[in-house]
């Protein structure tokens, strides 16, 4: 969840990774498009569509310490399809399949950096619990906390986040789907200048109010239930990008419990050609906001920003050097994702 001088100021993205959607077509605009203002509080959950490998480790045998990952060539950020054909979504199916298939060597199907490829792989047997293991540590699914952005009043599509979830590679992490919760904001743990800050929440239950499609370059995108109560949320048009001007503005985002309040901010610095995440520079000038919270802080990523009465875009960084300024996406640019 954070961070620019142009070039040389480090820049933090400012959504929670706790461990860590067809939006409107490609070219799509913006302009002048109804939708509901988010600023709220949501519990990302993203499945990976596989194990993604987290961690390579030792296995100690009779024979001293091996690692069959290792030997194997499997590195941290692959994704484990299939084990011996046996498609793997979880860390228990690993060990379903090392314990039900006992063979000295199996085949292993991955996913790195998107292209697929085939491995063999010798199991080792740990001398502690007697269990085959591969030596490695997985993970099926990524969880965070972030902001919903906007929610088109007539598909119910939303855009949030303003930026992606990152993998291990630093890259847009590849996701098979997701679910959206509400949350609450619990705590906030103040951002100071070197040392970016943190909105801490927590699900509030087990029910999902959307479905998440698409992680990419602007953002998390998909889908709330029809049904959902919109009744709270304002209206807004949102804006060209070309409309967009240093000047005055403002934020939705919720620093406490589950509502979203307005703050205001100065649009610094507008860069109407960039066609990613860093459209302007923001600083937050409302002295509420800056008290509890120093400025941008983790947890605020995808927060909309207003100007002129209309939707502008999403905040999607800080500058750790100084937390009260940060990076803003054009609703423009998630609209043509």
């Amino acid at each position: 969840m954070r961070k620019f001088k142009f070039s040389t100021l480090t820049i933090l993205l400012i959504f929670i990774i706790v461990f860590a959607v067809a939006g409107t077509p490609v070219g799509a605009s913006a302009d002048g498009k109804e939708v509901y203002i988010g600023g709220i509080p949501a519990g990302f959950t993203l499945g990976l569509g596989g194990a993604q490998v987290v961690g390579i480790c030792e296995v100690l045998t009779v024979d001293g310490a091996k690692c069959p990952a290792k030997e194997a060539e499997i590195y941290v950020g692959d994704i484990i399809l299939t084990l011996n054909g046996v498609t793997i979504e979880s860390a228990k199916d690993l060990d379903t399949v090392l314990a039900k298939e006992k063979k000295t060597e199996y085949t292993v199907e991955i996913q790195r950096d998107g292209e697929e490829m085939t491995k063999e792989i010798k199991p080792a047997k740990d001398i502690t619990s007697g269990k085959r293991k591969l030596g490695v540590l997985v993970r099926d699914s990524v969880s965070g906390i972030g902001t919903v952005t906007y929610i088109e009043k007539d598909t119910l599509r939303f855009g949030s986040l303003g930026h992606p979830v990152m993998g291990e590679n630093g890259a847009a992490m590849k996701v098979a789907g997701g679910k959206i919760y509400n949350c609450s904001i619990v705590n906030v743990v103040k951002g100071i200048r070197g040392k970016a800050g943190e909105l801490k929440g927590v699900f509030l239950n087990d029910t999902h109010i959307a479905t998440a499609e698409k992680n990419c370059d602007c953002g998390i995108f998909g889908q709330f239930k029809k049904g959902y109560d919109f009744s709270r949320f304002k209206c807004a048009k949102t804006a060209a990008v070309g409309d967009t001007h240093p000047g005055k503005a403002s934020i939705f985002t919720t620093i406490d419990g589950i509502t979203p309040k307005e703050y205001s901010v100065s649009i610094v610095k507008v860069d109407k050609n960039n066609k990613q995440n860093k459209n302007f520079v923001i600083k937050i000038t409302d002295d509420t906001l800056l008290n509890q919270t120093g400025g941008i802080v983790q947890g605020m990523s995808g927060s909309p920003i207003i100007q002129d009465g209309k939707l502008i875009g999403a905040v999607t960084h800080v500058f750790l050097n100084d937390p009260t300024r940060g990076y803003g996406i054009s609703v423009d640019n998630m609209f043509g994702n």
